[in-house]
């Protein structure tokens, strides 16, 4: 063919009706990014809230192969976690789509528990996987504030609502009652392990559940991803290198990107609003950075 031909071609199928030419399959791409739930200035964390018309978006695109979800989250609130997961489930049976999960630098804790909503998750070799445990952290402020000659006062009606006061002297019984919610929230990230992964899973819930973390080699070999790869290497294999990949961003006008998370007390990860301040933002951008860096990034 010479380049005549391939000029008059061209502008032939131009004209041919769209329902006529041959189809390039197309792979809508979200990509979710940050801690989940908990975020520092500037920088609001993964939410249902944030993520939801993202990801309606590219599940609504006609005819999509399917739908490539990049998580790269060391985790965070563990009640945003589930909601995004069971949307992602939910708007993959309601239009029959394959959610095709693939992890950055991290897909731990939190963001781990996401990554289970894609029916096949594929990793980088260096990609840090797990982390499939609850954890709680804070500070106590006793002895600085007997140093400081400063006398705290608490008042409250109902024995257990000071429960956990770092101002106050840590009590066995709030101990035992923060633990007690933990395994709570731990049967529920190991269930949703269990039923995503089922039969794949290569290693005893001993080790699977501890909360330690992997490489995404040691995590294929465990059963935790389904094998190694960059997204554009892994779609294509699957659909052809014909294959059009369509990202689809989350929304955020300038009011959004300027509003200042507000953050209150902590609890087994759980977030409970009370209000924004200098400092309140200034410990939220510490407990972000956190958890990046438990996983050395």
């Amino acid at each position: 063919m010479n380049e005549r031909d391939g000029t008059f071609l061209s502008r032939l199928a131009g004209i041919v009706p769209a329902r006529w030419r041959r189809k390039r399959p197309v792979v809508p791409v979200v990509r979710l990014a940050g801690t989940i739930g908990m975020g520092a200035p500037l920088r609001p964390g993964l939410t249902l809230e944030s993520v939801n018309p993202a990801l309606e978006r590219a599940f609504k695109v006609k005819g999509a192969a399917a739908v490539a979800i990049l998580v790269n989250s060391p985790g965070g609130s563990p009640v945003q976690s589930n909601l995004i997961f069971n949307r992602i489930r939910a708007l993959a049976e309601k239009h029959d789509r394959k959610v095709f999960v693939f992890a950055e630098d991290v897909a731990a804790s939190g963001g781990y528990f996401i990554a289970l909503a894609g029916d096949e998750i594929y990793a980088d070799p260096s990609s840090i996987v797990g982390s499939i445990g609850v954890i709680s952290a804070g500070f106590g402020f006793v002895k600085a504030i007997d140093k400081l000659g400063v006398e705290r006062r608490v008042h409250t009606a109902g024995e257990s609502k000071s429960t956990l006061d770092p101002f106050q002297p840590e009590k066995p019984e709030d101990v035992a009652r923060l633990k007690s919610v933990q395994e709570d929230v731990h049967e529920t990230f190991k269930a949703a392990v269990a039923t995503r992964r089922g039969a794949r899973l290569k290693a005893d819930d001993g080790d699977l559940f501890t909360g330690a973390f992997w490489s995404g080699v040691k995590a294929v070999d465990l059963g935790l991803v389904d094998g190694l790869g960059d997204m554009r290497q892994v779609i294509e294999a699957k659909f052809g290198d014909k294959v059009v990949f369509r990202p689809v961003g989350r929304e955020r006008g300038l009011l959004r990107r300027l509003s200042l998370p507000r953050m209150g007390g902590r609890l087994a990860g759980f977030d409970m609003d009370g209000g924004g301040s200098i400092a309140e933002d200034a410990i939220a951008a510490l407990e972000t950075r956190a958890l990046w860096s438990r996983f050395g990034l």
